[in-house]
C-alpha cells in the first residue's frame, strides 16, 4: 500500500491529500505529529530535509504536493487533475503556481511572523504579504466571475492547492465581502468531500495555529 507522510494541519499535505481522496487511492497515513516519534526519522530517511508531503509508493519516494499529484495522475488517470491538451494542462498549472506562491506564500510570511514571536516580530514583513494578498484577492476575484472552479477544466490540481491556500489565507488576512466570487469559490471548495474530509483531519490541532484558529470553517 502507498505510505503517505503528512500532517493533518499542514496545508501542503492537504493539497496532496486532496488529489488522493479524489482519485479514491488508499494509503496509509504516517502522522509526522510529535506524538508520533517514530515517522519523522523513517520520513527524513526518504528526503533529507524532512519537509512533507511525501509518499513512497513501490519503494520509490516522491515530495513536493505538486509532483506528487503529477504522479497520481500517471498512476490512475481518472479523474484527471491535469488536463492532457496542452493550453488546458498550462493553465491549470499557472493557477497552481498563482495558490502557491501568491495565496499560500505571503500568508505564510504572516505565519512564520506570528511563530517568530514579539521579539522577531517585523511589521513591514506583516504589512507587505497583507498588501500582496489584497492585490491577489482582487485578481482572483475576476478571474473566478464564471463560478465554478478555478479554471474551466473541472476539478483540477489548481482547486487542490487552492482549498488550502485560501483556507488559511482568509484566517489570516480575510477575504473583503466585497470579493464576492472569491469568497463564493473558497465556500465552494470547503464543501467539496475530498477537501471537507482534509479540513475535518485537521480539526483536532486547530490549537496549533499561532494567531488564534477563528470560529468558523
Amino acid at each position: 500500500m502507498m505510505i503517505f507522510y503528512g500532517h493533518p494541519f499542514s496545508s501542503y499535505s492537504w493539497k496532496a491529500q486532496i488529489a488522493l481522496y479524489e482519485k479514491g487511492i488508499d494509503f496509509e497515513y504516517r502522522n509526522v505529529d510529535p506524538e508520533f516519534p517514530e515517522h519523522g526519522p523513517e520520513l527524513r530517511a526518504h528526503w533529507a530535509l524532512g519537509k512533507f508531503p511525501l509518499i513512497v509508493h513501490d519503494g520509490t519516494p516522491y515530495f513536493e504536493a505538486s509532483i506528487i499529484i503529477e504522479y497520481l495522475d500517471h498512476l490512475v488517470p481518472e479523474p484527471r487533475l491535469i488536463p492532457q491538451d496542452f493550453d488546458a494542462a498550462l493553465k491549470v498549472r499557472l493557477f497552481d503556481r498563482i495558490f502557491d506562491n501568491h495565496v499560500m506564500g505571503q500568508m505564510q510570511e504572516v505565519v512564520n511572523d506570528a511563530i517568530r514571536g514579539p521579539d522577531g516580530h517585523m511589521q513591514s514583513i506583516v504589512d507587505g504579504a497583507k498588501a500582496k494578498l489584497d492585490i491577489i484577492y482582487a485578481w482572483l476575484d475576476k478571474e473566478l466571475a464564471g463560478g465554478g472552479w478555478a479554471t474551466p477544466h473541472g476539478f483540477t490540481l489548481a482547486d487542490c492547492a487552492a482549498a488550502p491556500s485560501l483556507f488559511y489565507a482568509d484566517w489570516v488576512h480575510p477575504i473583503p465581502e466585497a470579493y464576492e466570487n472569491l469568497r463564493a469559490y473558497r465556500a465552494r471548495l470547503l464543501a467539496h468531500p475530498s477537501v471537507a474530509r482534509a479540513v475535518d483531519g485537521g480539526r483536532p490541532y486547530r490549537h496549533y495555529f499561532p494567531l488564534g484558529a477563528p470560529d468558523r470553517d
